[in-house]
């Protein structure tokens, strides 16, 4: 013999080696924790329900006998009982076998098929006025159309684009603007300078009683062209304390009104400091 047959039979015994004395020519079927098993256990046990068949899944049992009548281009107007019975029983049979408790729907579906057969088989009886019964398919028929009619819009439904899982909505960072946003004016504020207001009418006012004719719209026109021309004007300035305090109530309701209707602004730079008024922006 040469050398080299002398080194593949010594190559072919090594490998015997590795795999075990009493292994030959023989192909693993599986490998466990990564070694060779080359014959099946005796005692595995494999639970009964390890390996399912899947049949193609329906929603219930108008969905497998719509699915029958239309696979095989059937007028769903004038079902043949016969053959969709027929086909329909092999399916239910199947799934007998795996889930008896799903074909509990399938089996009262199946019953009522054979039913509606054997009402056609018999001749048909006449009502008490003469006329002809009904079809026996005739309800099942409008059950058939119903479902299939919210089956087809309920794909539509679903075909439209969802948030999500078509589409995201875009997000766009926008910067504020940089200038400087004076605080709002607080109700206390306006308050506390009201009260002030008052309180210095009541030492300026006079025991003269007079009758005076107020109007709220003149006072709106006397306090806009005060501020008319003038970036700013100082809250107190407004006010004419020497005509007495029906004058003040007459123009602050008058600035009330104009700030209601966006008019003017009432401002404050920081709490406690004092309040101007000034003419609302008015963009060109």
């Amino acid at each position: 013999m040469s050398q080299s047959g002398i080194e593949a039979l010594a190559l072919a015994d090594d490998v015997d080696a590795a795999i075990g004395p009493n292994v030959v020519d023989s192909v693993a079927v599986a490998r466990l924790y990564g070694e060779p098993l080359f014959a099946m256990p005796q005692d595995l046990y494999i639970p009964p329900d390890a390996l399912e068949v899947f049949l193609e899944a329906f929603e219930g049992p108008l969905d497998l006998l719509l699915y029958l009548i239309r696979k095989q281009n059937f007028n769903i107007l004038d079902i043949p009982l016969a053959d969709v019975t027929r086909q329909y029983l092999a399916y239910v049979d199947e799934i007998r076998k795996t889930n008896l408790e799903l074909a509990s729907d399938y089996l009262l579906m199946a019953a009522m098929l054979i039913e509606i057969k054997s009402r056609m088989l018999l001749p048909p009886k006449k009502t008490a006025d003469g006329v002809e019964a009904e079809d026996p398919r005739a309800e099942l028929v409008r059950r058939l159309i119903e479902y299939e009619q919210i089956k087809l819009a309920a794909a539509r439904l679903d075909a439209l684009p969802v948030h999500g899982r078509d589409f995201l909505r875009a997000q766009v960072h926008i910067e504020q603007s940089l200038t400087p946003r004076l605080p709002e004016v607080e109700v206390d504020d306006l308050r506390a300078a009201w009260a002030d207001l008052m309180k210095r009418a009541r030492l300026n006012q006079h025991h003269t009683i007079s009758r005076e004719q107020l109007s709220v719209r003149e006072h709106m026109s006397i306090v806009l062209r005060r501020l008319q021309g003038r970036r700013f004007v100082e809250f107190e300035d407004l006010f004419d304390v020497q005509r007495g305090p029906a004058v003040l109530v007459v123009t602050f309701i008058a600035m009330l009104e104009l700030a209601r209707e966006h008019l003017l602004e009432v401002t404050q730079a920081e709490a406690y400091a004092p309040i101007y008024v000034r003419l609302a922006y008015q963009p060109a």
